[in-house]
């Protein structure tokens, strides 16, 4: 690139940063495309098909470690962070209640897939009306890219115990995008500590003990994968611990330190939508697939699809106390249910007759146990 001989990189940089500033991302770095120290704790992870039914994961092998392969001609990334932490996120609040469906708080408003990479885009076209012959593309968590990785390189933040990035200043609650770029550009100091230290209440809260061990996720037992990515029959040992958590799990991040310091969002369309947040189960699960759709416009949710979506408040009704309305909710539901489906609502009923069950046998038992007291007390008592 000629052109290049007459730029001057460092203010180039300067300006990107202050360019990306003010599209709303809260951080930016820069980092070069070797990534080869992370492609042995890849492949190991692919070999113990902690990936489990995503093929696409293992399918890219490493070009997702490689971003040349990706995208011929990158020879950087620029990496960004934008916070999505919404106000009046009511974590202990709806996570308290077996009633409430718990939607994670990422997917509360528009779809950040959009949102990012709406504005990465722009980002590389205003780069392009300063230098020509830039080439970039944008990626916002949908292609094969270590954007944990990166971010650690291009001085975003550490990679944590539950496999996220951390940051001092914003916890872990912020969403990343790449810019691949065919520019020298200087890269930024690439984050060399970590600062989880000793502790692991990440790996201690994880309701289904997905994080096996330090920095690596069973992606086939983690709350998110199984209500997200999963497209089948959830494992019945792995329902109860699902609570209410009916889209995506917050929890390894509910109880990191780091997140005491994060801010809340300055982006609107990452505030919650009425219609998702604090909903009860009976509310949500009576949308037919037409509001399903509606309701879910522009949101993350809706490429889960009205089948898993039902699947997944089905297994919340199951683990929530016992209601008459969610066992006529469920039988109704049964009539033309699908494989997958089916057998999620029949496990819900069972669990609600259960809880029925007990509801009645209880005053017996108590009955019982007054007598037995009663018949060992003398008669003057």
């Amino acid at each position: 690139m000629s052109e290049l001989q007459s730029i001057d990189l460092y203010k180039l940089v300067d300006d990107i940063k202050a360019w990306a500033n003010a599209l709303g991302f809260q951080q930016v770095g820069i980092s070069d495309i070797d990534l080869s120290q992370h492609e042995a704790a890849l492949q190991s992870w692919l070999d113990n098909q902690y990936h489990g039914d995503m093929a696409f994961m293992a399918s890219h092998g490493m070009k997702r470690a490689r971003p040349a392969e990706l995208v011929p001609g990158t020879v950087r990334v620029i990496s960004v962070r934008m916070d999505y932490l919404p106000p009046d996120a009511s974590f202990a609040k709806h996570l308290n209640n077996p009633d409430i469906g718990y939607v994670s708080r990422y997917a509360l408003g528009r779809d950040y897939h959009k949102v990012l990479r709406n504005k990465l885009k722009r980002l590389g076209e205003k780069i392009q009306s300063e230098l020509a012959n830039t080439q970039f593309r944008p990626f916002v968590d949908s292609a094969p890219v270590l954007e944990h990785a990166i971010a650690e390189k291009a001085g975003i933040g550490w990679t944590g115990k539950h496999s996220l990035t951390l940051n001092k200043q914003a916890g872990s609650w912020f969403f990343l995008g790449e810019l691949f770029i065919n520019l020298p550009l200087p890269v930024d100091e690439p984050t060399t500590e970590e600062h989880c230290g000793t502790c692991t209440a990440c790996l201690t809260i994880c309701p289904t003990q997905a994080i096996v061990a330090p920095y690596v996720v069973d992606a086939r037992r983690c709350i998110s994968y199984l209500t997200i990515e999963y497209d089948g029959v959830i494992p019945e040992a792995l329902r109860k611990p699902m609570g209410n958590r009916i889209y995506g799990c917050d929890d390894c991040q509910l109880i990191c330190p780091w997140n005491r310091y994060a801010p809340l969002t300055e982006e609107a369309d990452f505030h919650p939508r009425k219609v998702l947040h604090g909903q009860s189960l009976a509310a949500l699960f009576s949308w037919d697939e037409h509001t399903f759709l509606t309701n879910t416009e522009g949101s993350p949710i809706r490429r889960i699809g009205f089948t898993k979506w039902r699947r997944n408040i089905s297994v919340a009704m199951g683990n929530a106390g016992y209601d008459e309305r969610y066992v006529t909710l469920l039988t109704e539901a049964l009539y033309g249910a699908c494989d997958v489906l089916r057998p999620h609502l029949e496990w819900a009923i069972q669990q609600q007759q259960q809880k029925a069950g007990e509801m009645l046998t209880r005053p017996r038992q108590i009955t019982r146990l007054v007598r037995t007291i009663e018949k060992g007390l003398p008669r003057d008592a």
